[in-house]
C-alpha cells in the first residue's frame, strides 16, 4: 500500500458522498448488490488502498443489512464493512489478505 504523510497533499479528489451500493446484473439477470470498501471513514484517510483482514461470513451464507461481512484495514485502521442488505453472500471478490481500491467491492450480495 501506498501512502502520504498526514497533511501532505494528494492528486485524489476529495471523497464523494457515500452513494448507494453498487448493483450489477450478476452475469446471470439477477441483481446483486456489492459490499464497497467505502464509507463516511474515507474522509479521514490518506490512503487509495487496503487489505481485507477477515471475511466474518461465508459464500451461500445468509447476511442481514447492517451485519458485519468483512474487517478491512487502511492506514493501519480496521474497519468493519457491513450488509447493505439481506440475501445471501454470493461472492467474495477480494480474499482475505488480498489488496482492494477505496471504492472498490470487495463482494456481492445477492439480495433476498
Amino acid at each position: 500500500m501506498s501512502g502520504h504523510p498526514r497533511g501532505a497533499t494528494t492528486d485524489r479528489p476529495d471523497p464523494a458522498p457515500t452513494a448507494g451500493p453498487l448493483l450489477t446484473d450478476g452475469g446471470s439477470g439477477g441483481v446483486r448488490v456489492a459490499v464497497r470498501a467505502s464509507g463516511d471513514w474515507e474522509r479521514d484517510v490518506d490512503e487509495t488502498e487496503g487489505i481485507v483482514v477477515n471475511w466474518f461470513a461465508r459464500e451461500g451464507r445468509p447476511v442481514e443489512a447492517g451485519e458485519a461481512v468483512c474487517e478491512i484495514q487502511v492506514e493501519k485502521v480496521s474497519i468493519d464493512l457491513h450488509a447493505p442488505v439481506d440475501g445471501t453472500l454470493d461472492e467474495i471478490v477480494v480474499p482475505e489478505d488480498g489488496e482492494f481500491e477505496i471504492g472498490d467491492a470487495v463482494g456481492w450480495i445477492d439480495p433476498a
